[in-house]
């Protein structure tokens, strides 16, 4: 069993990339650029296949990954992770220990206030608290994935119409469509800091893209998950816009999910 590092990537120089993240795994990089090229090196006797693309959003870049992994185990990765040196024993130790799981989320550690999440125990994954992991996360099993044809939503996440939302949709799916998912107390990396790709702060689209979002997770359930998510933030993210224009944003965001009318925010 091996391990298989996929990197999302915009404008990086790949070989200094793999040096900067500390990969000593096989790996695939997509680099999104304005031109096209592919390269191909070993680091620490593993292969490396870099793919620069003149393509544009995280969800198209994590799924040209998919297409060109040949792992048993995959690890979806950003260009901003640092790996611990033996994050790839244990990864894999993970999945040995777990023969029944086909995806575990693992702790990368973060800024405290970028922190959506940090596993505290071994636990099953379920639809209802799987929405605050990032795709950073995810470790699986390659086949696991493409025999439910599993990939990433292209109308969510950085570089996309909406910001983000993109790993909880790809979360979502692999649970509904019956696969294993845990989670483990283990820290395999940490993120460097920079800037967001995406996040321009707690502003009206923002709240707009939340609540398209929601309407495509939580289906019947998006009030009440909105307005608990609302409560819960409010202290942070409603300190220019209030709580109640908040709202009104995310159910305009979630009207538009409904009808079909998925049209960027306009201010």
């Amino acid at each position: 069993m091996g391990l298989q590092v996929l990197v999302s990537a915009v404008s990086e120089e790949p070989r200094q990339l793999a040096e900067k993240m500390r990969l000593s795994t096989k790996a695939v990089i997509v680099n999104q650029t304005d031109g096209f090229a592919y390269d191909e090196f070993e680091k620490n006797g593993r292969l490396i296949k870099a793919y620069s693309l003149k393509e544009k959003g995280v969800g198209l870049s994590r799924n040209t990954c998919l297409m060109r992994a040949d792992e048993e185990i995959c690890l979806f990765s950003d260009e901003d992770i640092v790996y611990r040196d033996d994050y790839e024993r244990l990864i894999l130790q993970e999945f040995e220990k777990n023969k029944e799981a086909d995806m575990i989320l693992f702790n990368v550690e973060v800024a405290p206030e970028r922190r959506t999440y940090h596993i505290e125990e071994y636990g099953r994954v379920r639809w209802y608290n799987s929405g605050r992991y990032p795709t950073y996360s995810f470790a699986f099993r390659l086949d696991k994935i493409r025999s439910k044809n599993i990939t990433f939503s292209l109308l969510f996440g950085g570089g996309a119409r909406y910001s983000n939302g993109e790993d909880s949709l790809f979360l979502r799916d692999c649970i509904q469509s019956g696969l294993k998912v845990y989670k483990a107390p283990v820290t395999i990396g940490g993120e460097t800091l920079r800037e967001s790709t995406w996040f321009r702060g707690y502003n009206e689209k923002f709240f707009y893209d939340r609540g398209v979002l929601y309407y495509s997770l939580y289906g019947k359930l998006r009030m009440p998950v909105a307005l608990r998510f609302l409560w819960k933030h409010k202290d942070t993210m409603c300190r220019e816009i209030p709580l109640k224009r908040a709202y009104q944003l995310m159910k305009a965001g979630m009207r538009a999910g409904r009808a079909g009318n998925l049209e960027e925010w306009k201010d």
